[in-house]
């Protein structure tokens, strides 16, 4: 074979490395190419690491930022509501202080703070007015005054409100309930109309219970006080506690008189 047809054998048909490459392409062009093309540099290459993502994703969850902090407000609130909600009025002032300094609206709070304390306490010397009563009229037998933690208790017994087994007024009542309106009309405290029993079971067509007729005396004397006395409505509430809520024996007559009463108490708080 002649020296040249070897260098052109050599160039096409021997172990050249850029024969191999494209002898390979005539049996099988796909992994040829593709190799050949992986080894070319890819045109404005994009990076992408672990670390890129996290900007997106923060901005995706910006908004949890925003609602746990309107969660920790709310929650301040609703704390500090609670702790007002039973009133003690020393720490109810202090509380109305720090918001009137933060707001600038001391005066304003001050103001309400004030006209709050007075609707829910019985004004000086009401006690005093209600005993000037008692002793002018000669109620002295019939109706006694109690001061506790609840406020002041009227308690008038009911043989000068009712006849026996009955929840209408009689007319002796209208008297010792107007002279009583005059004074509670004067204030704005709540008033509470509590109908209470002996321990002797009445039952009948217009009572079935003791229940039925400490309601019912209880629901008489607030309507005489609603509608004739003109008391306000929405400061009166009513409930009957048939004989469970004695204050003497009912062992004797005596006690069981006591018992078989109507209270009106003028609410504290």
């Amino acid at each position: 074979m002649s020296p040249g047809r070897e260098k052109h054998d050599g160039a096409f048909f021997g172990g050249s490395d850029g024969f191999t490459e494209w002898g390979d392409t005539f049996g099988s062009q796909g992994p040829a190419r593709q190799s050949y093309a992986s080894k070319r540099p890819a045109k404005n290459p994009r990076i992408v690491t672990e670390d890129s993502e996290l900007p997106e994703e923060n901005e995706k969850d910006r908004y949890l930022i925003t609602y746990s902090d309107l969660i920790t407000l709310l929650l301040g609130l609703f704390i500090i509501l609670y702790a007002i909600s039973t009133v003690d009025s020393k720490k109810y002032q202090e509380v109305l202080s720090a918001f009137g300094s933060t707001f600038g609206a001391q005066k304003q709070i001050s103001i309400i703070n004030a006209a709050s304390n007075n609707s829910v306490v019985p004004i000086p010397g009401l006690k005093a007015r209600l005993e000037q009563i008692i002793g002018d009229h000669h109620y002295g037998d019939f109706v006694k005054l109690e001061e506790n933690e609840r406020g002041i208790t009227i308690h008038i017994m009911d043989q000068i409100l009712f006849s026996s087994g009955s929840a209408k007024l009689e007319n002796k009542s209208y008297e010792i309930l107007s002279k009583l309106a005059e004074v509670i009309r004067s204030i704005p405290n709540d008033v509470r109309i509590e109908g209470h029993t002996d321990n002797i079971p009445i039952k009948s067509m217009e009572f079935p219970s003791n229940w039925h007729l400490s309601v019912a005396r209880a629901l008489s004397t607030a309507y005489y006080l609603m509608n004739t006395e003109k008391l306000p409505q929405d400061k009166l509430s009513v409930v009957g506690y048939s004989e469970y809520k004695p204050i003497a024996s009912n062992n004797d007559s005596e006690g069981r008189l006591k018992n078989r009463r109507v209270d009106i108490i003028i609410i504290k708080e």
